[in-house]
């Protein structure tokens, strides 16, 4: 299963945060967002699909995050858990730690915003399209 954002740099993103990254439906960034890769996303968690969600919400889980801009692909692994609710209306966000809030995806992840490569990092400051490509396999 999968599910698939779309956003778009900005040029204030820095990808320096050590723990989270984001994408956010936001149309601004500041410069202390850190962890934000990209702006005006087209989806949020709250827009998945049910069976994503619930296949999410397996701390068996295996949840994949791709990343493509200008050319790059990032790819980000992590795991699921059963408090992952996806009722965030603003944001997705990957998470190291094991926190949950409304706009947690992934939480386990192998590395955050300060991880991705920095020629990907500089395409997503000068604009580039980004698209996120989210997949699940329950682990079941």
């Amino acid at each position: 299963m999968e599910e698939v954002v779309r956003a778009r740099g900005h040029e204030n993103v820095s990808a320096r945060h050590a723990s989270t990254f984001e994408v956010t439906t936001d149309d601004w960034l500041t410069p202390a967002g850190d962890c934000i890769l990209a702006v005006e996303a087209d989806r949020t968690p709250a827009d998945f699909d049910p069976a994503f969600v619930d296949a999410c919400r397996n701390e068996d889980a295996r949840i994949v995050a791709t990343f493509e801009a200008d050319g790059h692909t990032e790819r980000v692994e992590g795991h699921g858990h059963p408090d992952l609710t996806f009722e965030g209306d603003r944001s997705v966000v990957g998470r190291t730690s094991e926190h949950t809030d409304d706009r947690t995806v992934m939480l386990g992840a192998e590395f955050a915003a300060e991880g991705f490569d920095r020629e990907f990092v500089d395409a997503l400051a000068d604009g580039a399209e980004l698209t996120l490509t989210l997949g699940v396999d329950a682990g079941d």
